[in-house]
Parts: structure tokens; sequence; C-alpha cells
């Protein structure tokens, strides 16, 4: 019977998400974004991401300090924000937050490096009509 086993490490998985989401609002309370970036990419929380790009660009000098906390993220982080900002740029209320992080990302990577992006042609064909 591994009912017990199994029990104890969802209970496991759900404490180490409840901690993660601790560190999340601390990073964001202490104004560490890179970090806060980083850590809901690898949640894989395409909101949270966006939380964190709407916090940065309401500080002041917020595009600046958006430019470099993108640019200082890894390749396979970029992808996924990229991957993030397509949904985001379909709704009018996220949409500038969206095409500030995309600004970011054509200003600073070479055009060799995007194309290969995992996914940058369905991102490309999804951006193109709301852009």
């Amino acid at each position: 019977d591994v009912t017990e086993i199994e029990e104890k490490e969802a209970q496991a998985k759900q404490e180490e998400q409840i901690m993660k989401e601790q560190e999340l609002s601390n990073l964001l309370h202490e104004k560490r974004y890179l970090k806060a970036l980083g850590l809901a990419i690898s949640l894989d929380r395409p909101h949270t991401v966006l939380t964190v790009v709407k916090a940065i660009l309401r500080e002041p000098e917020g595009r600046r300090h958006l430019e470099e906390n993108i640019v200082r993220l890894r390749r396979d982080q970029k992808e996924a924000v990229l991957a993030f900002l397509v949904t985001w740029n379909t709704n009018s209320r996220n949409c500038h937050e969206a095409q500030a992080v995309m600004e970011t990302l054509l200003k600073h990577e070479a055009p060799d490096t995007l194309l290969q992006f995992s996914g940058i042609k369905s991102a490309v064909e999804s951006l193109l009509p709301y852009t």
C-alpha cells in the first residue's frame, strides 16, 4: 500500500509550493524583481510574471528597470516570458506591459538569437494581429 507515501509526497509538494509563494511575495515586497521574475517563471505562473512586470513599470524609471531585469534573464527564461507575453498581448488591459517586454527583447536580442527561441514562429504569428 503506497497511499500513505503518496499523501506525504503530495503534502510535501504543497508545502514547497506555499514556501515558494511566500518567497515570491517577499521578493516583490523587497523590490528584488530579478529574483521574483526568475521564481515566477520557474513556477510557470504567467499572471505572476505579469504582476512583477507591472510592479517594475510602476517604479520611477520603470522602463529602464524592466530592461535591466529582462536582459539579465537566462535564454530559457526569456523564451518563457515571450510565450507569456503572447497571451498578455491579447488582452487590452495587459497589452502595454506585453509590448514593453517585447520591445526590450527586440532591442537587446540579435535577430539570429531570437530565431533560435523555441516557439518564435508561432509567437510572431500570434503577436502580429494584436500589435
